[in-house]
C-alpha cells in the first residue's frame, strides 16, 4: 500500500512536469501558472522524530515500568490505596499510547506491538478460564496466550471491575488470583513498551536493522528500504492524522453510537471498564495536534506539519489547526455538565446530541486533512 501511494505522488509530479514542458510549443498559450512551493523539511521531520514520536515511546516506556511497579506493590499489600495507585498508573500509561496511535506505523505495527498491548474487545470468557486454571502466570507463559487477555484492557478489568453501574473497585473484590496476573500482564506491558521504545532508538526488529528513527530521519539513502523521500516520510504522517481521525469518529465512537439511542451498544465501548473514553478519544486528537504543531502539549515551539502546509496555504494551516482544537473541545464536551462516561451519553437524549456534534466536527477535520491537506503534495517542490 505504501508503494502505491508514493506512487501516485509521483505520477502526480511527473504529470505535472510533463504539462509544463509542452507548454513552450505554443507561443499563444499563457504559460501555467506556477503554484508549488518551496519548504525544507529536515528540520521538521527530525523534531517531529526525536521530540514527539520517540519522546512519547520512551515516556510510554517509563509508565510502562511504573505500572509493573505498582502491580508489585499491589500483591504484596493488597490494600484500597495501592489499588487506587495502580489504577492511576493505568491511566498514567494509557495517556502517551493514547496520543501516539496518531502515528501509529513502523514498528508498532510490523512487531505487533499495537494487538499486543490494545486488544478490544477483551474476551472475558478465557479470562474468567485463565484466572480458574492457572496461578503463577509467569510472564514467558502468558506472552504465549491470545492477545485478548493481555494488555491495557485486561489490565483495566482488572483494576476497575465491569464498569456497568460505577468504575470504583473495592480492594476486596480484587481476588489474589486477579492481583498476581495483573502482576504478570504488567510485566509483559512493560517489556512490550520497552521494545517499542528500543525499535526506534537501536534497531526497528530488534536484531541488526537500524533505528526506526534514524530511517524516518534520513529518507532517500541506499540502504532505506522504507523511505525513497521525504514526500514519502510526510505522507505517512499525514496519513498516521487521518487514519486516528477517522477511527475515533467513525469507529471508537460510532460503532457502540449506532443509530439510534435504542441501537447504541455499551459492549463496544473502549475504555468502559475504566470510563476513560472520552480521555482516550480526546487524547488521540492531541496526538494528531502533536504532530501538527510539532511538539508535545506545553513543550517549547518547534516545526510541524503546520509548518509545511503554512508554505503552502497560510490560510488552510490556520483553518486546520482550529478545527483540531474544535474536535478535542467537542468530544470533551460530551461529559456535559455531569460528567457522563461515554458509554451512559451514548443512551443519553442530550449526550447523544453532544456526541453528534463531536463527530461532526471529526468529519470536518477528516474531510480538511484528506483534500486539502494531502494535494499539498503534489504542489511541493522537492
Amino acid at each position: 500500500m505504501k508503494q502505491l501511494k508514493y506512487s501516485a505522488v509521483a505520477i502526480a509530479l511527473i504529470s505535472t512536469l510533463a504539462a509544463c514542458g509542452g507548454s513552450g510549443s505554443d507561443d499563444t498559450t499563457p504559460p501555467p501558472t506556477d503554484n508549488k512551493f518551496e519548504f525544507a523539511a529536515t528540520e521538521m521531520i527530525t523534531n517531529l522524530t526525536d521530540d514527539v514520536i520517540i519522546s512519547g515511546y520512551s515516556t510510554l516506556a517509563i509508565k510502562g515500568e511504573e505500572m509493573f511497579l505498582a502491580s508489585q506493590t499491589l500483591v504484596a499489600n493488597k490494600t484500597q490505596a495501592n489499588l487506587l495507585a495502580a489504577q492511576e498508573a493505568w491511566k498514567a500509561a494509557r495517556q502517551p499510547w493514547e496520543q501516539g496511535e496518531s502515528h501509529i506505523f513502523g514498528p508498532v505495527d510490523s512487531l505487533g506491538i499495537d494487538p499486543h498491548l490494545d486488544s478490544w474487545p477483551l474476551n472475558t470468557t478465557d479470562l474468567k478460564t485463565v484466572l480458574t486454571d492457572n496461578s503463577g502466570f509467569s510472564a514467558d507463559t502468558i506472552k504465549g496466550w491470545n492477545d485478548d487477555v493481555q494488555g491495557f484492557h485486561t489490565m483495566e478489568y482488572l483494576l476497575f471491575g465491569d464498569g456497568v453501574a460505577d468504575n470504583q473497585k473495592d480492594v476486596a473484590d480484587l481476588t489474589m488470583s486477579e492481583a498476581e496476573y495483573l502482576m504478570g500482564l504488567s510485566e509483559v506491558f512493560r517489556d512490550y513498551t520497552k521494545t517499542l521504545d528500543d525499535s526506534w532508538l537501536i534497531s526497528h526488529d530488534g536484531q541488526t536493522g537500524k533505528a526506526y528513527g534514524e530511517l524516518v530521519k534520513n529518507p532517500g539513502t541506499a540502504d532505506n528500504t522504507f523511505y525513497a523521500s521525504q514526500v514519502g516520510v510526510i505522507q505517512e504522517l499525514v496519513n498516521g492524522m487521518i487514519g486516528i481521525v477517522d477511527e475515533v469518529g467513525n469507529g471508537k465512537i460510532a460503532d457502540p453510537f449506532g443509530t439510534s439511542a435504542a441501537t447504541a451498544d455499551t459492549s463496544k465501548v473502549e475504555s468502559q471498564y475504566s470510563w476513560n473514553s472520552l480521555t482516550d478519544f480526546s487524547d488521540n486528537i492531541i496526538g494528531v495536534r502533536n504532530v501538527y504543531q510539532g511538539e508535545l502539549t506545553g513543550a517549547s515551539d518547534k516545526q510541524g506539519i503546520i509548518d509545511f502546509v503554512k508554505a503552502g496555504d497560510e490560510a488552510l494551516a490556520l483553518r486546520v489547526s482550529s478545527e483540531i482544537d474544535d474536535a478535542i473541545i467537542k468530544i470533551q464536551a460530551i461529559k456535559g455538565s455531569n460528567n457522563m462516561p461515554f458509554r451512559q451519553a451514548i443512551a443519553d437524549a442530550e449526550g447523544r446530541v453532544r456526541i453528534q456534534t463531536a463527530v461532526d466536527a471529526l468529519s470536518k477535520l477528516q474531510a480538511s486533512l484528506e483534500s486539502d491537506v494531502v494535494p499539498l503534495l503534489n504542489k511541493w517542490k522537492v
